[in-house]
């Protein structure tokens, strides 16, 4: 299956966002953003605070809902049963915290199987959630927008990687025309479109979402015994899918000017584990810049454990120890193939994206009030 992107350039947010805990409700509307994915059901609750916002209430939970979807095309009952459970909680969690201003999505395992409109309808029926399927595009836009407090100033290619459970999507944004100090917020409005860019604006060169992500790319080669063998092969089927994002073809020494930014579970489980986290501190891993000899160190170790060690190493957890490798592969790939040594880490993504998105619309949060990094 081919990679799909439409013809494809212009984002949104502060330095960093609140950790996500639990807070005692203040004045101020409230809003949600539900990402359901092809392995979680993850929900955020917030509400504006200056250039920022403040989250009062979270919730994540593994529901796997495109197992077994890369060889039946469909979804199946005890996944959407799972999912219908966990998004049940969640209505429960809106209702609580009286939330009316909301969007709730869901993504490629819904994009891709062929009785998604029924599972949404039984979604409906069962919760009363309007979960509504996004495509690549905007999923990507998201996923940008979300990255936009971690641009550096010194940036002037950026590449934005976005590694889901089905799907991975890779933004590369042309920043030489917009003035340094502009640049973090010239990428918050990529929330607009990918295809016009303003004068002096950021300029979006190409895109793309590869159908392979942490779930979809395992699966492929879960026949596989050999653990090594298995990494090698998956990373050298994602790099084939690159072939027709245009940046991969035209790479230059462009090292100094040139930043790589990484949202997924992925990305943070790697950084944690860097960090010799027992316990995940999003405050130590969000905005963490790593070395491609840093990552490697660490994929590296994660082969020598093997399964049976990945499945009991609190650093990756139980839930992850299943996906880190094709994950892994995925991101070994992306450092090996561009001209940096560094990735800077984001944890945030679609929900933050998707809050940015709403508070933004309703002039609740400007998009001026936000600074990148140095």
């Amino acid at each position: 299956m081919a990679p799909r992107r439409p013809a494809g350039a212009d984002a949104f947010p502060k330095k960093t966002v609140e950790p996500f805990v639990t807070r005692t409700a203040e004045d101020g509307p409230l809003y949600a953003a539900l990402d359901l994915g092809t392995n979680s059901c993850r929900m955020l609750i917030a509400r504006p605070s200056g250039g920022q916002f403040q989250v009062v209430d979270s919730f994540s939970k593994p529901v796997q809902l495109g197992h077994g979807l890369e060889a039946s095309g469909r979804l199946s009952r005890p996944s959407m049963a799972r999912t219908v459970h966990a998004l049940q909680v969640c209505r429960r969690k809106l209702e609580s915290h009286k939330v009316t201003r909301m969007r709730l999505v869901a993504t490629e395992a819904c994009r891709r199987a062929r009785n998604s409109r029924d599972f949404l309808r039984m979604i409906r029926r069962e919760t009363g959630l309007p979960v509504e399927i996004i495509g690549a595009e905007e999923e990507a836009r998201l996923a940008v927008i979300s990255c936009a407090p971690l641009v550096s100033q010194r940036t002037e290619q950026l590449l934005i990687v976005d590694i889901g459970g089905g799907s991975t999507e890779l933004v590369w944004i042309d920043l030489e025309e917009v003035d340094p100090k502009d640049r973090p917020r010239a990428i918050m409005r990529l929330g607009e479109g990918f295809g016009d860019p303003r004068p002096g604006g950021a300029r979006v060169v190409d895109w793309i979402s590869v159908p392979l992500g942490v779930a979809t790319l395992r699966d492929q080669f879960e026949d596989v015994e050999d653990d090594q063998g298995r990494f090698a092969l998956m990373s050298w089927h994602f790099e084939e899918m690159l072939a027709d994002f245009s940046p991969y073809s035209l790479i230059q020494e462009v090292e100094e000017n040139f930043q790589i930014i990484g949202t997924s579970g992925t990305v943070t489980t790697v950084a944690a584990s860097h960090l010799g986290l027992r316990r995940y501190d999003r405050t130590k891993v969000d905005g963490l810049t790593m070395t491609t000899a840093q990552i490697d160190r660490v994929i590296r170790d994660y082969l020598a454990l093997g399964p049976e060690g990945r499945r009991t190493d609190p650093r990756i957890g139980r839930e992850r120890h299943a996906l880190i490798m094709s994950g892994a592969a995925i991101l070994q790939t992306l450092m090996r193939v561009w001209p940096t040594r560094r990735l800077s880490v984001a944890d945030r993504g679609l929900r933050e994206g998707l809050l940015y998105a709403q508070m933004v619309k309703d002039g609740v949060l400007a998009p001026d009030d936000m600074n990148g990094v140095a």
